[in-house]
């Protein structure tokens, strides 16, 4: 009986690879079968199983998935009871049932309609159109950042505990009135992750498990990053699986938010995305645009920066190459370079709001 399973997992692995392949040429349907009606269910009965726990079970799963597999490596290497033709069928069933479970919880969202379709914006834009928007944003976080400190050369200091600025984030959520997004998020289920060494090292501020919806976030970054971070993993609780879209979502929740220290984080977080891009264009007009910024708004970037920097080494970059192919992999042919695709949103959005 056993190895009648195991076979029959093993069969379905190619079974799923040919369903996924057809799956990508029919977004429609995903957007309208999975991500706005079975996986709505699905994951507000994760939310409700998992939200009450004070730690991860998303990181103790993970934690017995790399006790099992180095189990079955430690089996493989002695292998005196099991043949290796065994052995290897009950690997090709194992993934094969992550696999399936990956995508029934949450990985079908990454084949859903791209956000700038249900938006109804574009994704083209040019130097005129993002020069429009970094300085309408350059005014704004000016104006609010002279708001939040006594000096221009002060950098805003952001005095909450880790649970205070969840709370802060959740009620962003719940009390959003932007209804283009069509966001409903009811039941509180973010963590710091039990990993956040090893997520420093690795280069990520957070990140959902698929598996119990759960979003963890880095509880060593600065606090001043945890608004957007928060706001971005719950982006990808919500459904939204690509990076640039749930770092849109992030933008937008927070820069709309009535508190100004979520405003404040929302507003550096998109500015950066827009100065970055906008050097890409003309290195130039981006150093005179970056000059026009209080010198304390800087001063957060530095912190931000500096923080990354300690952690930085050869982790860091082997888990940026693992994790672009798996960007890749997963509908999201940029990889790691579609994170700067969030400027499209960003300013067709606003070009959308303003006209």
């Amino acid at each position: 009986m056993r190895n009648t399973i195991l076979k029959l997992l093993a069969i379905f692995f190619p079974i799923q690879l040919l369903f996924i392949y057809i799956l990508k040429g029919f977004p429609d349907l995903v957007e309208t079968y999975y991500s706005q009606s079975f996986f709505v269910y699905i994951s507000q009965l994760q939310h409700f199983l998992t939200s009450w726990i004070p730690f991860s079970i998303g990181d103790l799963f993970y934690s017995a998935m790399v006790l099992i597999i180095l189990g079955w490596l430690i089996k493989l290497i002695r292998r005196k009871t099991k043949s290796l033709k065994t052995m290897l069928l009950e690997a090709f069933a194992f993934v094969s049932l992550i696999y399936f479970l990956f995508h029934v919880f949450w990985g079908f969202n990454y084949y859903r309609l791209p956000l700038h379709d249900s938006l109804g914006i574009s994704t083209e834009y040019n130097k005129a159109d993002l020069l429009e928007y970094i300085c309408d944003l350059i005014q704004q976080t000016n104006t609010l950042h002279s708001q939040l400190v006594s000096e221009d050369s002060l950098k805003v200091d952001y005095d909450f505990t880790q649970k205070e600025v969840q709370d802060l984030v959740f009620k962003a959520y719940q009390n959003t009135d932007n209804t283009d997004l069509k966001i409903s998020y009811r039941i509180e289920n973010l963590k710091p992750s039990l990993f956040s060494l090893p997520l420093s090292y690795a280069g990520f501020s957070g990140y959902v498990n698929p598996f119990t919806n759960e979003a963890q976030y880095n509880y060593k970054i600065p606090t001043y990053k945890f608004p957007t971070t928060m706001a971005h993993e719950i982006g990808h609780q919500l459904g939204f699986s690509k990076e640039n879209e749930a770092n849109f979502i992030a933008s937008i929740i927070t820069m709309e938010d009535s508190n100004k220290f979520l405003r404040y984080s929302g507003l550096t977080f998109a500015l950066k995305y827009s100065l970055n891009d906008m050097y890409k264009k003309d290195p130039v007009l981006s150093g005179v645009l970056i000059s026009d910024l209080h010198p304390g708004i800087l001063k957060n970037y530095q912190e931000v920066q500096n923080f990354w920097e300690a952690y930085s080494g050869p982790v860091e970059l082997i888990m940026e190459k693992i994790y672009g192919n798996y960007l890749k992999v997963n509908n999201q042919p940029q990889g790691i370079e579609s994170y700067s695709y969030v400027v499209a949103l960003l300013v067709n959005y606003y070009k959308q709001q303003s006209h």
